[in-house]
């Protein structure tokens, strides 16, 4: 990803430095025409902006606050578009605080293809002042840039929410993918259903928005004591081919709590306040 920004950059036009880890990774940019830094506070020091996109926040600790890096950063914009957790981004946050370093923080919601073109996406968090200071170089990147709030936390608690929709969406396909196989249909005699359940999620994410924030989690159409029954046959499928219904149990088990404390006629999206219960 760090090289499908870079190479971004460069085919706009703007003059980049690069440095990577790994000795060697950068050589198709310097190629293109980006200049090799000797070293991450080199690289820093060779503009007024720096974007860093390493694997997580251990990775990005370890080079931002290095004693040479951290000063070259002083009075620097720093964009991190690393991916972790929010409150690893707030403790970035502090130390560029701490360090006079202007910050923003950032997650990136698409994959590596889409960097340089209108389907990337990207959300950030911080300064908004400082966000539409380098609004137009970031635009460089392609797509969609959506400032999320000064809170520097913002854009990951996003990022965290919508990757749990993405690999818990994942997760259930692959699941439903090995019953399939199970039942004797192959995964691409299922795929182009599979494609309509997922059809049907959008509006459903736009409906259940409303019934959390406005606290009425409605079941006229589908009542969480209609649900409950679909997924224990999902479990009794899996488990009658030996395989592994443990994700749909932890489903069917809160779904089942909810309608025990007396929300049965209620919909599936019920859960949700009871998981947010549990959290205190």
């Amino acid at each position: 990803m760090g090289r499908a920004l870079a190479g971004a950059f460069l085919d706009a036009g703007v003059r980049t430095t690069v440095w990577n880890r790994t000795p060697g990774r950068a050589a198709e940019l310097v190629a293109r025409g980006a200049t090799a830094a000797g070293s991450a506070a080199e690289a820093v020091a060779a503009s007024p902006l720096t974007v860093v996109c390493v694997v997580n926040y251990d990775a990005s600790d370890a080079i931002l606050r290095q004693a040479d890096v951290a000063e070259a950063l002083k009075g620097r914009t720093l964009v991190n578009l690393t991916a972790d957790t929010p409150d690893r981004a707030r403790s970035a946050g502090a130390w560029a605080d701490e360090h006079a370093i202007p910050y923003l923080d950032g997650a990136i919601m698409t994959p590596t293809p889409t960097i340089g073109t209108p389907d990337a996406v990207f959300i950030l968090s911080g300064p908004k002042d400082l966000y539409e200071r380098h609004r137009t170089l970031l635009a460089a990147l392609g797509g969609t840039h959506t400032h999320l709030g000064e809170d520097i936390g913002r854009a990951a608690a996003y990022d965290i929410a919508l990757l749990d929709i993405f690999w818990t969406a994942m997760a259930g396909y692959a699941h439903a993918l090995a019953v399939a196989r199970a039942e004797g249909v192959t995964a691409r005699e299922l795929a182009p259903f599979a494609q309509g359940i997922g059809a049907i999620l959008p509006p459903l994410f736009e409906e259940f928005a409303g019934d959390v924030d406005d606290g009425t989690y409605s079941g006229d159409l589908n009542p969480i004591t209609s649900a409950v029954s679909t997924m224990s046959h999902v479990v009794h499928a899996s488990e009658a081919h030996g395989i592994d219904a443990s994700l749909m149990r932890v489903i069917e088990g809160l779904a089942r709590r909810v309608v025990a404390v007396g929300h049965g006629s209620d919909g599936f999206v019920r859960v949700t306040d009871l998981l947010a219960r549990q959290s205190h």
